[in-house]
């Protein structure tokens, strides 16, 4: 692992819970419970690979349409999880930080994620990122929305609204982008996933289910990373 040069950030689109579970003859739930304890090793497997961000899409704007049962079962898993992720977080010195929306969630789902944030901002491994009702068109309105409002009392002068000063507008703020995308389950799109932040993210796709993930697939994925030719407006970067 010494010669892999290790992306500073690394983000992960969570696809294939439903059809691993389909796969085994199992309910969707139980596929996402997988998914969640893969999600546990990977946090692991970040930290010791000395990762410094990790970004995982948790739960999208968009999977309020999913059946009332299945958001239903899967914000059980959410309480269930927040729990084992604080202890993991504390064991691998890992600070916890969730982007989108979260004031649609139950009280004590949001009072979960305060203390998850709270409880960790001192430590100093890896930041683990966790997108729940999150969208990145709905992030990039946000964003507007308080820049257009600082535009109105005088804060911000239009005219000295730069990239910068958008991305420090965005959920993800003091946050690198990510240099490495990874996809499971084989899908190819970025399902409404930090556009702004992936402009110039390397992207691997896997046929892998999410919980079927693990540390020689993550390995692979870097390994791949390092072959790339990085170019940013023709100025080589690897």
């Amino acid at each position: 692992m010494e010669q892999l040069k290790i992306p500073e950030h690394v983000a992960i689109i969570l696809d294939g819970n439903g059809r691993w579970a389909k796969a085994h003859n199992l309910p969707r739930k139980m596929g996402h419970a997988e998914g969640c304890k893969t999600v546990e090793r990977t946090v692991e497997d970040a930290a010791r690979l000395r990762i410094k961000y990790l970004t995982v899409y948790g739960f999208s704007t968009e999977n309020w349409k999913r059946s009332e049962e299945e958001v239903g079962a899967l914000m059980q898993l959410f309480r269930y999880y927040m729990k084992r992720l604080l202890k993991i977080a504390k064991v691998n010195n890992v600070r916890v930080k969730m982007i989108g929306e979260r004031s649609r969630f139950a009280p004590d789902i949001v009072e979960g994620i305060n203390c998850l944030e709270e409880e960790t901002k001192e430590n100093t491994g890896l930041t683990f990122v966790i997108a729940v009702n999150y969208g990145s068109r709905d992030e990039i309105r946000r964003a507007v929305q308080r820049i257009a409002a600082e535009v109105a009392d005088g804060t911000i002068d239009p005219q000295s609204i730069t990239e910068e000063v958008i991305a420090n507008h965005l959920d993800t703020a003091g946050i690198p982008d990510p240099d490495l995308l990874i996809r499971t389950s084989g899908e190819i799109r970025l399902s409404n996933y930090l556009l702004w932040q992936c402009a110039y993210t390397e992207i691997y796709i896997t046929d892998i289910y999410w919980p079927d993930f693990n540390k020689e697939e993550l390995v692979k994925a870097i390994e791949n990373y390092n072959k790339r030719d990085r170019r940013f407006g023709g100025r080589n970067q690897k």
